[in-house]
């Protein structure tokens, strides 16, 4: 784990949540299966491009009906903007028959069964029990991952067990929002290369500043 303490990591998740007051993920969704396609459309990719194209495609899909009746040729087009496009429309339309055949249409509660949908791993599941059906789990993305190896709240050198780190040490009254606040904090303040050490609301307690930027200041 980190040389933080219990008491400092509650300290960081306190001022994050203070600074963000309202929490939600940014991608747009109107349903658990359109929420799914947009998280699986956003591996590798910004949420903003995946807003633009799912403000066309969620127009006329909203269920697994929808997709497989459009097919990989006819979802391609909405999509095309997006990265890696070709797979994540073949992954879509057959996570789609499988959801129709097997979950009666619905999106599955199960970290187990989201998991053996094709298109979707660890992230992607765990982003839908939170959003969808608030379990308090922690999405590891690559800000979730690089924050928290950051900051101190985890030393791990793979998702897994940043999970693990975070899901243990977080104060349970975050972990509904912790990793909403902090990929936030990682869009927009801890960012991968022009990072805000300076104006960071928890440069404080994080021990990448403090070992690494405040001496020098």
């Amino acid at each position: 784990m980190s040389k933080l303490t219990e008491h400092e990591i509650g300290e960081i998740f306190h001022i994050l949540s203070q600074h963000n007051p309202i929490i939600k993920t940014e991608l747009n969704f109107n349903n658990n299966f359109t929420l799914l396609i947009a998280v699986v459309l956003s591996a590798q990719a910004t949420d903003v491009s995946v807003n633009k194209a799912t403000s066309v495609m969620f127009n006329v899909v909203n269920t697994p009906e929808d997709i497989v009746k459009l097919g990989v040729d006819g979802l391609i087009p909405y999509i095309k903007s997006i990265g890696l496009y070709k797979n994540k429309a073949k992954f879509i339309v057959e996570l789609s028959k499988i959801l129709i055949e097997k979950y009666q249409s619905q999106v599955p509660r199960s970290f187990e069964n989201l998991c053996s949908l094709p298109g979707v791993g660890r992230k992607t599941a765990n982003v839908v029990l939170n959003v969808a059906f608030n379990k308090p789990t922690i999405a590891v993305d690559t800000h979730v991952f690089r924050v928290s190896r950051r900051i101190g709240l985890s030393s791990a050198n793979n998702v897994v067990l940043v999970e693990e780190d975070l899901l243990k040490h977080i104060p349970k009254e975050y972990l509904m929002i912790a990793h909403h606040l902090l990929i936030l904090h990682g869009r927009y303040t801890c960012k991968a290369q022009k990072f805000n050490c300076t104006s960071c609301p928890i440069n404080a307690l994080c021990l990448f500043y403090k070992t690494s930027l405040a001496k020098d200041s």
